[in-house]
């Protein structure tokens, strides 16, 4: 544990109330970001979606584009885009310009897309959007790695297709596959030897099928020739901190409201099934969410890692506004001061040994100490007696 480092992000659909100004809702997911960064965190996920009224950023690559410029450290990855809607050519392209944009700064998640409704509007088939998203997938894998692909699908041509621009990062662009209940992300993320990201919650039964995921990713990996690494899947999880519990559940009167509603109204799934009384307490007692205190947050963090039966590379926090903008930037300076150092080589361990060190020492050493001015302050004294005799 010693040697742990757990890096730190958010996963930033993001979730807005229908009532409040949209374009000030996105500068605020921007400076959301800006905070993240001045904080020390070490990645951001931006999401793709068209529809349901809630999640209003339709395209990732304008926003990290934007947010390159106003931040210095925090990575910015399309969290994420949707293959079966964008033709993978100018995709790769666009992604590329990014990576020379950003000085590498960006990473490329990829998935099938989940809203149903954007795929309604484009005339796409729930069933077509899986399998559309591994055609893609193999078209790009190969398109960033700088080589020229011939191919033609349904709803896809390349004629001797090359991008333009040799990739900044080196080797090339770090990528990931959203991963949720089905296995199509943990194959096509094992297959292409790239980064894995866990969604679909974190209760116990959700712990076991990210699990179950990385083991058929780490399966596909080795079929493939590829050695899987850990420090490339994420997991997405939900935490609030304040001082105390009390506080924490207090702020959750902003927008936790909300938030379920949309999820019972709109969204594929329910996070709180609608019957719950209290969705603070079925949050907490389910494993989906911390909200508390950060030693709340620490136990919260140990149990993913514990879960994940082996580890992991990075907890991602998905943005939700439950609380107002104040109580939402404590949380997340909360968790960079007292919970993000136990997870990165616990980061204070020297620190707490040098004190204890000193502590025991404190008696004999400060004796000495002070024997030592008291020493010098007589020795000032008989040499000015001294002076003043002659």
């Amino acid at each position: 544990m010693q040697d742990r480092f757990l890096r730190t992000g958010i996963f930033l659909a993001p979730f807005h109330a229908l009532g409040e100004n949209p374009t000030l809702a996105i500068e605020r997911d921007m400076e959301l970001v800006e905070h993240l960064d001045r904080l020390n965190y070490h990645e951001a996920w931006i999401g793709e979606h068209h529809s349901g009224g809630f999640e209003i950023i339709a395209c990732p690559e304008m926003f990290i584009a934007a947010a390159a410029v106003r931040t210095r450290n925090i990575r910015l990855g399309t969290g994420v885009v949707s293959l079966p809607y964008h033709h993978p050519f100018t995709l790769a392209s666009r992604m590329m310009q990014l990576d020379h944009m950003t000085r590498g700064r960006a990473m490329f998640g990829v998935g099938p897309g989940s809203l149903i409704y954007d795929a309604e509007k484009i005339g796409l088939k729930a069933a077509d959007q899986r399998r559309r998203m591994a055609e893609s997938l193999d078209c790009l894998m190969e398109l960033m790695r700088g080589g020229t692909v011939t191919r033609k699908t349904d709803w896809f041509t390349l004629n001797e297709a090359c991008l333009q621009l040799r990739p900044y990062s080196q080797p090339v662009m770090e990528m990931a596959v959203a991963s949720s209940r089905s296995p199509v992300g943990a194959v096509a993320s094992g297959k292409h030897g790239i980064g894995m990201l866990s969604i679909g919650g974190t209760s116990d039964e959700a712990l076991k099928a990210h699990a179950n995921n990385w083991a058929m990713h780490e399966e596909e990996a080795r079929k493939a020739g590829k050695e899987p690494d850990r420090s490339k899947w994420r997991i997405v999880t939900f935490a609030h901190v304040a001082e105390t519990r009390e506080k924490a559940r207090a702020d959750m009167a902003h927008g936790l409201a909300d938030f379920c509603r949309y999820f019972t109204d709109v969204a594929t799934f329910p996070i709180v099934p609608p019957d719950i009384a209290d969705p603070v307490e079925y949050l907490t007692s389910s494993g989906l969410a911390c909200i508390g205190t950060p030693d709340d947050c620490i136990r919260h963090f140990e149990r993913l890692w514990q879960g994940s039966n082996g580890g992991f590379g990075a907890v991602l926090l998905l943005a939700h506004n439950w609380a107002d903008w104040e109580a939402t930037k404590r949380s997340y300076e909360l968790m960079a001061r007292y919970v993000h150092p136990h997870f990165q080589r616990a980061s204070n361990a020297l620190r707490v040994a040098s004190y204890d060190d000193a502590t025991v020492k404190h008696a004999t050493a400060g004796a000495e100490s002070a024997q030592a001015v008291n020493a010098e302050i007589e020795r000032y004294a008989q040499s000015k007696a001294k002076a003043a005799a002659e």
